[in-house]
C-alpha cells in the first residue's frame, strides 16, 4: 500500500469514526426537533405552503423515526462492520432527503444536516477499515 494511500485510509478512517459521531448527535437533534413539532412548539414556524407539505404532527414523527434510526446506525458504525457503513450511507441519504423536503421550515438547519451527511457519506464509502 502506498503512503498515499495510507494517508488517505486515516483520514477517512479518522473522519468515519467523526461521522458515527455526527450520526449520533444529528440523530438526537432530529428526535428533539421531531418533538418541537409534535408538540407543536413555537419555534416551528409553518410558512408559505410548498409542494412537498405534510402536516407539522406528520413531519414530527418523520423527524423522531428517522432520528431514532440514524442515532441507532451512529452508534453501530463504532463496530466498523461492513452492515453498519452500508446502513450508514444509506440512513444518510433518507435524511438528506427528508432534509431537503424540510427546507421550507428550517432553510438553514436542513442545509447544514445535509451538509454533514454528505461528509458522513463520503467518509464511510471511502474508509476500508480490513486495510488500515
Amino acid at each position: 500500500m502506498s503512503e498515499e494511500s495510507s494517508v488517505k485510509q486515516g483520514a477517512a478512517a479518522g473522519t468515519s469514526m467523526g461521522a458515527a459521531v455526527i450520526l449520533v448527535t444529528v440523530g438526537a437533534l432530529q428526535v428533539l426537533q421531531g418533538i418541537a413539532a409534535v408538540a407543536e412548539d413555537e419555534v416551528i414556524v409553518v410558512g408559505i405552503e410548498y409542494t412537498y407539505k405534510f402536516d407539522l404532527t406528520s413531519w414530527g414523527w418523520i423527524h423522531i423515526v428517522l432520528g431514532a434510526v440514524v442515532a441507532a446506525v451512529g452508534v453501530a458504525l463504532f463496530t466498523g462492520a461492513a452492515w453498519a457503513r452500508v446502513s450508514a450511507i444509506v440512513i444518510a441519504a433518507l435524511s438528506i432527503l427528508a432534509n431537503f423536503l424540510w427546507l421550507p421550515y428550517y432553510p438553514w438547519w436542513s442545509v447544514l444536516i445535509i451538509a454533514l451527511d454528505v461528509v458522513v457519506i463520503w467518509a464511510v464509502s471511502t474508509w476500508k477499515p480490513e486495510r488500515a
